[in-house]
């Protein structure tokens, strides 16, 4: 398969030719992984525009074994040209202890605390990919009917795209049948989940907006941040005017809280 994808090529379209270049081992034990980055970072969002933040922010709670196949997804990245930066120096994943394995199980297993939005954003998540489920099953017959499955791109590209989406599917449904939507809650001046928080950045100037979210609302393209990031976790419980300090791989981050936001119960 000749490889057509440019740097403002969506992350999707440049992960399934990714996925194709490996051998059919080591692609079945890299794909699973590798969807769960991109679907974490955006499926849509283009190759050229990925940053060391953004690899930084995964980097917090990226598992080890998930070390290994997002590195190779972004050198391959790096070798194509579809990015300037090799952005792999940004991955740096503590080894876990047996106490904080064994906490990161437990939070796996503990119901999602929602937001009303949130809960809403992931049923529609979850329909749109039940059809798209039935679209490429549709796809898997057509190029099944090919019977040279040696060089068969498209056969191979539908069965990784459905693979990912069965386990999201399972994933959004566990999530919501279990899920906590989020009510009144008490008046509070400190920062908690569901609250938007307008920071000033000493380092670029610049303003930022983001509400803090249950890590499976986290969507950090729309500003929803999980309460497990860097960021998040320091957020949590700080109040109006104070300055925090965020340490990742990429670096310190110096904020201001400049403002606390929450929607009216």
């Amino acid at each position: 398969m000749s490889n057509i994808s440019k740097p403002d090529s969506s992350l999707a379209e440049v992960v399934a030719e990714f996925l194709i270049s490996l051998p059919q081992e080591e692609r079945q034990r890299t794909q699973g992984k590798v969807y769960k980055f991109i679907h974490w970072i955006g499926l849509h969002r283009k190759a050229n525009e990925l940053s060391p933040l953004d690899i930084a922010g995964y980097a917090e709670q990226m598992s080890p074994s998930e070390t290994k196949p997002v590195k190779s997804f972004l050198t391959y990245i790096h070798k194509r040209r579809l990015c300037e930066t090799n952005l792999t120096v940004h991955i740096r994943v503590k080894k876990a202890s047996r106490k904080a394995t064994a906490l990161a199980q437990q939070n796996s297993r503990s119901r999602a605390t929602l937001t009303a939005e949130g809960y809403a954003k992931l049923e529609s998540e979850l329909t749109n990919l039940k059809r798209q489920r039935s679209d490429v099953t549709r796809e898997l017959r057509r190029a099944a009917a090919d019977k040279d499955f040696r060089e068969n791109a498209p056969l191979t590209a539908a069965r990784e795209h459905k693979s990912y989406l069965e386990g999201r599917i399972h994933e959004l449904d566990s999530t919501l049948k279990s899920a906590v939507i989020m009510g009144k809650s008490q008046q509070t001046t400190k920062i908690k989940i569901g609250d938007t928080v307008i920071l000033h950045d000493f380092s670029s100037g610049k303003q930022l907006h983001y509400t803090l979210v249950d890590p499976r609302e986290a969507n950090p393209v729309k500003g929803r941040i999980s309460i497990a990031s860097p960021v998040g976790k320091t957020l949590l419980g700080k109040e109006r005017e104070q300055t925090i300090e965020v340490s990742a791989p990429a670096g310190t981050f110096s904020y201001c809280i400049e403002d606390i936001q929450r929607k009216s119960p």
